[in-house]
């Protein structure tokens, strides 16, 4: 597996992989990215669109609602700001969400016109669960952004998943507090309780696990045969088993920080003739 520079535990934008149409803009992959705008404030809008450009190139940008409510006043600023293009969806029937749906049928026709590479789901929504399967199903890679609460269905189900209070710095209440809108749909923020028995909820909010639960074994799949293991490589494994996996969520900047803090770890680093720079890891075992 190639190594990729380190950016948190994630990697910077895609390279394109061949595909029907020749739809390539510098090599990079092309990202749609589908915001569920009832269900996320208008503050997130800047920090969505600069993590998702990560990803390569964002040919698709929409957002959906229902613009003529006025729970979306917020969002009409950021939609000229950021270039993204609002979809309309009536509340048709009270307490149906018609956003979902719509959104769901648009990704599902860009997923059959084959120019698009990467989705990025912005939402916390657990009904979108079943379409990042298929996306993914079909060979697309699938990003999430959502809060901190959605559930580990939906989490799971993505490529990785990033919560937007660690994009924003600080709980998405507080910003909502002083903000000019608030999250309305039912599901947004809601944590199901934890069902009876030893079975886990699939509908309960993920809990940030132990670094070195997740790290170590991370390390030990992706080992050399000289006892190291590439950083970037390990990134992959790390986000692989765990998609809300992010040195964000733990005060850090960068995966190689966080990793850094571990005593049971050991850490060097190479520079080639280029100037670059590789960073390798290996278990200190007593």
């Amino acid at each position: 597996m190639g190594e990729r520079r380190e950016t948190g535990p994630g990697v910077g934008a895609e390279r394109r992989p061949s595909s029907p149409g020749g739809y390539v803009v510098d090599g990079l992959a092309r990202v749609a990215v589908s915001i569920d705008a009832d269900n996320l404030s208008s503050r997130a809008a800047s920090v969505v669109v600069t993590e998702t450009a990560q990803h390569g190139t964002l040919a698709v940008k929409r957002a959906y609602g229902d613009w003529a409510g006025p729970h979306l006043t917020g969002w009409r600023p950021e939609l000229a700001k950021h270039a993204i293009t609002p979809v309309q969806q009536f509340a048709w029937v009270k307490g149906k969400n018609a956003t979902d749906t719509a959104l769901i049928i648009d990704a599902m026709d860009l997923l059959y016109a084959g120019h698009i590479d990467v989705f990025c789901l912005v939402s916390s929504d657990s009904d979108f669960t079943r379409l990042a399967l298929r996306l993914r199903e079909s060979g697309r890679r699938v990003y999430g952004i959502g809060r901190r609460t959605t559930s580990q269905a939906f989490t799971n189900a993505c490529d990785r998943f990033t919560f937007v209070e660690v994009l924003l710095g600080q709980p998405l209440d507080a910003v909502e507090a002083n903000g000019r809108d608030a999250v309305t749909s039912g599901t947004a923020g809601v944590g199901a309780a934890t069902a009876a028995g030893d079975e886990p909820d699939p509908s309960a909010p993920p809990e940030l696990p132990a670094v070195e639960e997740v790290v170590v074994p991370a390390i030990d799949a992706a080992v050399r045969e000289d006892g190291w293991a590439p950083l970037a490589t390990v990134g992959w494994h790390i986000v692989a088993a765990h998609p809300t996996f992010d040195a964000r969520n733990y005060g850090y900047a960068k995966l190689g920080e966080l990793v850094a803090t571990l005593t049971s770890v050991e850490m060097r680093r190479e520079q080639t003739s280029s100037g670059a720079v590789h960073v390798f890891v290996r278990r200190l075992r007593s």
